[in-house]
């Protein structure tokens, strides 16, 4: 099971923290993989949510295999694919594939065995699912192992 933390939150929604380089390392130092934001922006990788906020570190990037790159415009994509990040586009869609095969599941909608679940109402063994994307990771992972 994969746990990842919804931009950087460990314990609930901290708006102002979200997306920054050093609240990301801190839930990778944890352990856990996390989904961040991002843009291209004057030739270059930055995070944040509504707009390009931080530039993307090399510090950060030493975690690229737990870190799951939400493209937020499209011209990000080709630097992602290049860097041979974990990255996925969607806006409105139900489902879409990541870049290393998994199905990034938008809340509510049907989960298949490859889904990565993002933000699920209820946390239990057996969703069905090959991981879970929450603002509330470390309860998340206490309650399925529970």
């Amino acid at each position: 099971m994969l746990f990842i933390s919804h931009r950087g939150n460990l314990k609930g929604i901290k708006k102002n923290l979200e997306n920054h380089p050093r609240y990301l390392l801190r839930a990778l130092e944890c352990g856990f993989n996390v989904e961040v934001d991002v843009w291209l922006h004057k030739k270059k990788i930055y995070l944040g949510h509504d707009k390009p906020k931080y530039l993307l570190t090399n510090k950060l990037l030493k975690f690229k295999k737990k870190i799951w790159f939400h493209a937020k415009n499209i011209e990000v994509l080709p630097l992602l694919k290049k860097k041979k990040l974990i990255y996925f586009w969607h806006q409105k869609d139900d489902v879409t594939i990541t870049s290393n095969g998994y199905w990034w599941t938008f809340p509510g909608k049907k989960i298949l065995k490859n889904s990565i679940c993002v933000l699920p109402k209820k946390i239990k063994k057996g969703l069905g699912c090959a991981g879970i994307c929450s603002d509330n990771i470390m309860n998340v992972k206490k309650k399925f192992y529970d």
